[in-house]
């Protein structure tokens, strides 16, 4: 009993002591549910209104997902893509697009877990990134074409 006490109070130090570090990463504007619920309803309608069925994921600034949304039609694989567009663009701020075409050029280390293909888009707000939104299912164009639509109901 004394041993699990003592584990649990270690624990907890440690983590208070870390807390304050990685608060120092965190942009002043945190990306919420709120704004991912405005942001998946935009992604939402513009691939309903285009035919196109998608995976579509809004994450932190972390590249957790708030959000996630596997359209009725999405192939399974789209949530693994959507979910390495993300870390890609949280890890670099940049298009997953624009990531893939600076690897493929080897301007750029590649991103374990990362994929190079179209269709994320940072989250920008008052000139910090805020999080990502990616989708994964249609053409490169087309996924980012969603990302954007959502994108631009947050942020700026």
């Amino acid at each position: 009993m004394l041993q699990r006490f003592l584990t649990s109070t270690l624990l907890l130090i440690g983590l208070t002591l870390s807390g304050p570090s990685m608060a120092q990463d965190e942009p002043s504007t945190i990306l919420d549910y709120a704004m991912a619920e405005r942001a998946m309803a935009a992604a939402l309608e513009e691939a309903r209104d285009n035919g196109w069925n998608l995976t579509i994921v809004i994450a932190d600034h972390n590249g957790l997902p708030v959000m996630l949304h596997r359209m009725d039609g999405a192939s399974a694989r789209t949530y693994d893509i959507a979910l390495a567009k993300a870390k890609v663009v949280t890890e670099t701020g940049l298009f997953s697009g624009e990531y893939g075409r600076l690897l493929e050029a080897g301007e750029i280390e590649e991103i374990e877990g990362g994929i190079h293909y179209a269709g994320g888009v940072p989250v920008m707000l008052d000139g910090e990134q805020i999080g990502a939104i990616t989708a994964s299912g249609a053409a490169g164009s087309e996924d980012e074409q969603v990302s954007l639509a959502a994108a631009a109901v947050i942020g700026d």
